[in-house]
């Protein structure tokens, strides 16, 4: 065997310094664009945009802006971003002896963000962001308006294709950027207009007072987003989006600046009813979805505070010990950081490192919070009211917590659910648990299985929809308590994955409508309840086939509508002749255990979805919509969408 991988891939003899490649200009980001963007799916690739937005929003951050126009092209597949600050530099460079535009978009760590005289706060400090866009863009042009000029270079795949050239006079100042992605990096070039419009919409209330417009030319739509109250607009919209009543009717707001850091807090919060905490955090109008150092700050000073009002005024429960989380429970707020000097985690500015900030924030929150509390008594009491009441709760629940707990199966299989067939594998590498809608698709999916590494855990009927129901009553169902036992890792703050019985957890539901409800009810479970399994990329849609086509002795499979079609469409194409019979499957009750086993169970010929999250905020906001209580915002969507619905499966 040794050999013969010698033989498939040689190795050489001698390793010296012919050996070594050393990549020049942009070809590091061409060759390896997820170190800069994070991937080349939907998530990289609008990254582009939000790179370009960022400088366009370090002008307006700085005072030299107040107008950025975004505009998304009929193509759908390019986008030009202008702004009215003071124009990208066109003198020589003294280094480089190339004009200063032209060294920004084809040089890495090149730009005017490292010194803090030209910028005292920015998003796009790597100086990699232009140059980035650039590099995996087919085409861009940088425009540059400034000194009474127009300026005009255009590029392609990271490398100038003309000179940097005067394009005639012109009045006042700004910069504009045109690309077009390439599609030899990115497997899909198409841009999303909702999610661009989010984001804009966002740096609007960032930063207060800057107008942001938005043309769709796709469909011919222009947007204009402008707040000039900031942080507390936003807030009034997350909490009219998540449709949960708050607790107190003023919000707590702030705005403070450290002397020493340079570092400016704004912040805005509210209690509400929810059972979880909603933070959405920014640094220099970056999201930070992955926190860091200014969420630690910002949550310390948060408990100190409350601590220190509940002592204060002898609020605090007898028999209850209150704990960070029950204070954050039903939190919704904004926190919004501008720092000279950022360090994120990587490019894609996730997650904020700068471990001072964590003293700076929680010594800008504690006190503004601890004096808003003490002299807006009747919302502050509110508010200790809805912590206290989160304690109790989180004490009534442990012990149905406990209970569930307790049947999970560790080392034992002795307390699992009846009606799971688990495999017999000992080890969790390479086990699979399906989730099956239904006994009887239960009955085909236990006969053809692999019993050494898949378990068939069946459902009876649709699951609860956790979204509307307590927790007592999430608790209490007995198909999700099963299902609970039978992963074995608990749920909430009990959660371990260690403790997973199973390598994949794979929701096995029938192909059409209510096989799709079936399965959004599940997701919505492990969503809100067993977040980490998604995160940890251990959920798994499988993909029954819809159709069975027959051509003669030959047997095709079709997932949908659409690729039954294309099916047909190939047959005919090959054999004119041919007689074709067209099978519906009503479920997976109606499959053959083998004809399961080939199309669905396989590892070898099956297909499945794993399930990730690209965007926090948007699945939040689509569940509440879909999931929740609020009637209203379905019926907003589907009249939103009706236009587009082909081929109801009702």
């Amino acid at each position: 065997p040794a050999a013969a991988r010698n033989r498939t891939l040689p190795m050489a003899k001698s390793y010296t310094a012919k050996d070594i490649t050393v990549l020049e200009g942009l070809e590091p980001v061409r060759r390896r664009p997820g170190m800069y963007i994070g991937g080349v799916g939907v998530t990289g690739l609008h990254h582009l945009v939000w790179e370009v937005v960022d400088n366009a929003i370090d002008e307006a951050m700085n005072g030299h802006a107040s107008n950025i126009a975004v505009t998304l092209h009929a193509d759908g597949a390019s986008v030009t971003v202008g702004d009215d600050g003071r124009g990208i530099p066109v003198d020589t460079h003294k280094k480089t002896k190339r004009s200063a535009l032209e060294v920004i978009f084809t040089t890495l760590h090149a730009g005017g963000k490292f010194e803090h005289r030209t910028y005292r706060t920015a998003g796009g400090l790597h100086g990699v962001g232009a140059s980035v866009v650039n590099a995996l863009s087919k085409e861009l042009v940088a425009t540059s308006k400034r000194d009474g000029a127009k300026w005009e270079q255009r590029f392609a795949q990271g490398k100038p294709v003309t000179r940097l050239k005067r394009a005639g006079a012109a009045r006042g100042t700004g910069t504009t950027v045109y690309f077009r992605p390439d599609a030899t990096i990115f497997p899909k070039t198409t841009f999303d207009a909702n999610l661009i419009a989010e984001r804009l919409e966002t740096a609007s209330y960032l930063h207060k007072g800057v107008k942001i417009v938005f043309a769709d030319e796709s469909v011919s739509e222009r947007q204009i987003f402008q707040h000039d109250e900031g942080l507390p607009d936003y807030l009034r919209r997350i909490l009219t989006d998540r449709n949960t009543p708050s607790v107190h009717d003023l919000a707590f707001s702030v705005t403070r600046d450290h002397p020493i850091s340079n570092l400016r807090l704004d912040l805005v919060l509210q209690w509400t009813e929810s059972t979880d905490e909603h933070l959405r955090s920014y640094v220099n109008g970056i999201p930070t979805g992955s926190g860091g150092t200014h969420e630690n700050g910002f949550r310390a000073g948060l408990g100190k505070a409350v601590r220190n009002f509940i002592e204060t005024h002898g609020l605090a429960p007898k028999g209850l010990a209150l704990t960070t989380d029950d204070i954050r429970e039903g939190l919704t707020g904004v926190l919004s950081v501008f720092t000279p000097d950022p360090q994120f985690q990587g490019q894609t500015k996730d997650r904020l490192n700068n471990p001072e900030l964590a003293s700076v924030v929680d010594g800008l929150v504690r006190p503004a919070l601890e004096h808003w509390l003490n002299h807006n008594i009747s919302a502050a009491e509110a508010i200790v009211a809805r912590i206290i009441l989160a304690g109790r709760a989180r004490v009534a629940s442990r012990a149905a917590q406990q209970a569930v707990s307790r049947k999970s199966a560790t080392s034992s299989r002795l307390n699992l659910p009846g009606k799971l067939s688990d495999c017999t594998s000992p080890g969790t590498t390479g086990s699979e648990l399906f989730i099956v809608e239904g006994d009887s698709a239960g009955g085909s999916a236990k006969q053809g299985r692999d019993r050494v590494h898949q378990a068939i855990l069946p459902l009876r009927g649709k699951v609860l929809n956790v979204e509307s129901a307590p927790l007592s009553k999430v608790l209490a169902n007995k198909e999700l308590s099963d299902l609970v036992t039978a992963l074995g890792c608990g749920l909430g703050k009990a959660f371990e994955l260690g403790r997973l019985r199973y390598d994949r957890v794979i929701i096995l539901a029938d192909a059409d409508a209510d096989g799709n409800h079936i399965a959004t009810l599940l997701l919505t479970f492990l969503y809100r309840y067993l977040p980490k399994l998604i995160a940890n990329g251990k959920v798994y849609l499988a993909q029954p086939p819809l159709y069975r086509i027959d051509a003669g002795k030959q047997t095709h499979w079709a997932l949908d509508e659409l690729q039954r079609d294309v099916v047909l469409a190939d047959i005919k194409k090959r054999n004119d002749r041919a007689r074709t019979e067209v099978t519906r499957f009503k479920g997976l009750g109606e499959m053959m255990p083998k004809v399961l086993w080939e199309t669905t169970l396989n590892p070898k010929t099956r297909r499945l979805l794993r399930v990730s999250i690209a965007d926090q905020i948007r699945t939040d906001g689509v569940i509440t919509d879909l999931m929740g209580r609020d009637a209203s915002a379905r019926f907003r969507f589907i009249m939103d969408r009706a236009e587009n619905a082909d081929g109801l499966d009702v």
